[in-house]
């Protein structure tokens, strides 16, 4: 097949999404289809098709500090991509995309979309989580988009029931967005300055959704505070905000945003992963650190898919609550030989999103919804 994604970026480094479109087309690629990109950036990759950023006032600085962009809807370079393709699998529902459905339409293309994006994401951004119409606002704006679609890929359970509360039309596929298989254990050695002290690891944006600050306070109330290490694998606005809280804890914790393979590393040094996010679709975060056999404890927040993952209640903890988090932490702390086992029961359980099924998944949902659209033609 054919397979054009339509997203707003692509290729940009700490961006869960565009991370997980770049291994999928390489995987559809791998396995011998043919795969072009239309986005808003150029990235040196020739299978992608560059309409440009859009530089709205305000927005651009707002969204860039997100590690986001919005793209020119350039309807050129969409109909010259998209011309001879079999399927067009859309990623967002912005100006770019809105564009290209329209195009695929008028050409006579199948298309698909997937959810990568909630409205609590943008909220959140903008400090008005709290107003609960915005969001459903927003989600009555999306809906629009994507009630013209009939195969909607949906990350996980969660995003799938948000949309059946919202009477999605389409055939809803729970399909992960799958983890790399170099995401596995390894032999490491703790750095020097880690070696006595028990690592614990959260990957993601530095971003208010994410609440690390949440984390910062359940180990500023452990009972093993002075033994811990804290790791913030990322990057993101909320930088300076967590460097100044984690000077509360005795030990500095580390900021950086780490390359895959020092990812895998840092992984497979730590003692625990702990996941504290509001807001996620999916957190292939998450995923990878159990991959590499790291024990989570993950928030059950409503609005994120994370705490599907929580095999035991050991590995979960309250929204927001930073006592409840420090009982669980010193838990961990407290019971090496528990938590061995559940890392054994976490490697077994990370073969199920393994990136290669996803991608199984996905060339069977471009194959019915090219099969539906021919039927439809007939």
């Amino acid at each position: 097949m054919k397979i054009v994604f339509v997203l707003d970026l692509y290729g940009v480094p700490g961006n869960g999404m565009t991370l997980s479109a770049t291994r999928m087309a390489k995987c559809l690629r791998d396995r011998g289809h043919e795969i072009a990109i239309i986005c808003g950036n150029e990235n040196g990759d020739a299978a992608v098709h560059a309409t440009g950023i859009k530089r709205y006032p305000i927005l651009y600085q707002v969204a860039r500090s997100q590690g986001m962009f919005l793209a020119h809807p350039r309807e050129d370079v969409v109909e010259k991509v998209i011309g001879d393709a079999d399927v067009v699998h859309f990623m967002l529902p912005f100006e770019l995309e809105r564009k290209a459905k329209k195009i695929a339409d008028r050409l006579n293309i199948p298309s698909t979309a997937g959810i990568h994006l909630q409205p609590e994401n943008i909220t959140s951004t903008l400090y008005l989580e709290r107003f609960g119409f915005l969001n459903e606002m927003l989600y009555k704006i999306h809906k629009r988009f994507y009630d013209r679609f009939d195969h909607i890929h949906c990350p996980s359970r969660m995003i799938q029931k948000q949309l059946d509360k919202r009477d999605a039309k389409a055939k809803l596929h729970v399909i992960s967005n799958g983890v790399s298989e170099k995401f596995a254990p390894r032999a490491v050695e703790k750095p020097n300055s880690w070696r006595d002290k028990f690592v614990i690891t959260m990957v993601g944006r530095y971003s208010r959704e994410k609440r690390q600050d949440i984390l910062i306070e359940a180990i500023r109330r452990s009972k093993h505070e002075k033994d811990i290490q804290l790791v913030f694998a990322g990057r993101g606005p909320w930088r300076k905000k967590l460097v100044r809280l984690s000077k509360k804890l005795t030990n500095p914790v580390a900021f950086s945003f780490y390359q895959q393979e020092d990812l895998i590393d840092v992984l497979n040094a730590s003692d625990l992963y702990v996941h504290a996010s509001d807001i996620d679709i999916e957190a292939i975060s998450c995923l990878e650190a159990f991959a590499c056999g790291l024990v989570p404890v993950i928030s059950d927040s409503e609005t994120s898919a994370t705490s599907q993952f929580a095999l035991d209640e050991k590995n979960r903890f309250r929204a927001g609550d930073a006592d409840h988090l420090a009982k669980k932490i010193d838990w961990m702390v407290n019971h090496p030989q528990e938590r061995e086992k559940l890392s054994f029961r976490y490697r077994e359980f990370a073969d199920r999103f393994r990136l290669e099924r996803s991608v199984e998944k996905m060339e069977a949902m471009f194959e019915e919804a090219i099969r539906d659209h021919k039927n439809r033609k007939d």
